[in-house]
């Protein structure tokens, strides 16, 4: 994801297709879904993912709805892979099981999030750890594909403790985890406690891998501290949400901005909807636009970014040491007298005057 984000700062990094809009659970927070819809025709969605691929979206993630209710999903994952992007998926998890994982993991599929609220289902999510404990560890056990156990942190849920559990359960399997908040159906934050930023900050001290999100949390901590983002947002050029009608959104939380159909979608557009100001930006908690801006950031500032990176690390932990990749990193952008160094070696290597 990282090495694709910087071949070129306009194509779309990530991409949200969505194969059915239906959904076998009814979580109250939700307003991504219904109980109704058909699939998305699996010709029609090859047609989209070309046009995808045209624009030259990194990565297109299936979400939902829930995409495990698509009956061709496989297919749909290997033309994905066929059309070099990598392959995603979000989803609620209750459909998996050891052959389905299996299916998954001949069809090429890159990545999976699967979504946990709470260690017992209630009135607000059925999402509970109790009922998806199983999954994940057929998960753990048999794929083939990074996975990620994704909770969310606000104010409907009684007791933010259970993201906390649910992390460290997801870290002893040897999966990744991630934590979002609870938003309106504007995706703007709603109320927080001084508990959630408690539960939010001893989930970042279990750690993460290189480039995580975690790693640039200033978006999640501003939300949970009830401040204000001030940022760009570029979704609807390096960030796209394409609904099962095949029209392209800024993000689920703002459809019908630009509403442009997906086969009439330009490079253009592209530009256009990323330059535009998007007033939902401040309180956004939409986090895998967040994400691309990281990655922006890290495209175009990346001294600015990494140092803000390993700030951010070492507050919640000063042991922290960095993987040696991000050491390097670090030596070439940030350490002034290797960065000299640095820059006199590739002059002298490309056949550059020196300065």
């Amino acid at each position: 994801m990282f090495a694709r984000a910087m071949t070129s700062p306009s194509h779309p990094i990530l991409v949200h297709l969505i194969p059915t809009r239906r959904c076998n659970l009814a979580c109250t927070y939700c307003n991504e879904f219904d109980a109704v819809s058909p699939p998305v025709p699996l010709e029609t969605l090859k047609a989209r993912i070309d046009k995808l691929a045209e624009l030259g979206a990194a990565i297109i993630t299936l979400s939902g709805g829930e995409p495990l209710l698509h009956p061709q999903l496989e297919e749909i994952i290997a033309h994905i892979r066929r059309r070099g992007a990598i392959a995603g998926l979000i989803t609620n998890g209750y459909l998996l099981g050891p052959r389905r994982i299996e299916r998954l993991n001949r069809a090429g599929l890159d990545y999976l999030q699967i979504s946990i609220d709470t260690l017992e289902p209630d009135e607000v999510s059925k999402k509970s750890l109790r009922v998806l404990d199983q999954r994940l560890r057929w998960l753990a056990e048999l794929a083939e594909f990074s996975v990620s156990v994704n909770t969310v942190l606000g104010s409907t849920f009684t007791s933010p403790e259970d993201a906390l559990v649910i992390a460290r359960r997801a870290r002893q399997l040897g999966l990744a985890s991630t934590v979002g908040f609870l938003h309106d159906h504007n995706g703007q934050a709603l109320g927080s406690t001084a508990r959630i930023r408690e539960v939010y900050l001893e989930i970042l001290r279990l750690g993460a891998p290189l480039f995580s999100f975690t790693h640039s949390d200033r978006f999640q901590r501003n939300i949970a501290a009830g401040r204000p983002n001030r940022w760009h947002c570029r979704a609807g050029g390096r960030y796209l949400y394409v609904c099962e009608d095949g029209l392209v959104h800024w993000c689920s939380q703002q459809r019908g901005r630009p509403g442009i159909p997906l086969e009439r979608y330009t490079r253009q557009d592209l530009e256009i909807q990323a330059a535009i100001p998007k007033s939902c930006a401040p309180y956004c908690t939409v986090s895998c636009v967040h994400q691309v801006a990281m990655l922006d950031a890290v495209r175009e500032e990346p001294r600015r970014t990494l140092d803000e990176m390993l700030r951010s690390r070492r507050e919640i932990d000063p042991a922290f040491n960095p993987p040696r990749v991000f050491q390097a990193l670090e030596w070439m952008f940030l350490s002034g007298a290797a960065r000299r160094a640095f820059h006199q070696l590739a002059r002298l290597v490309f056949g550059l005057p020196r300065r």
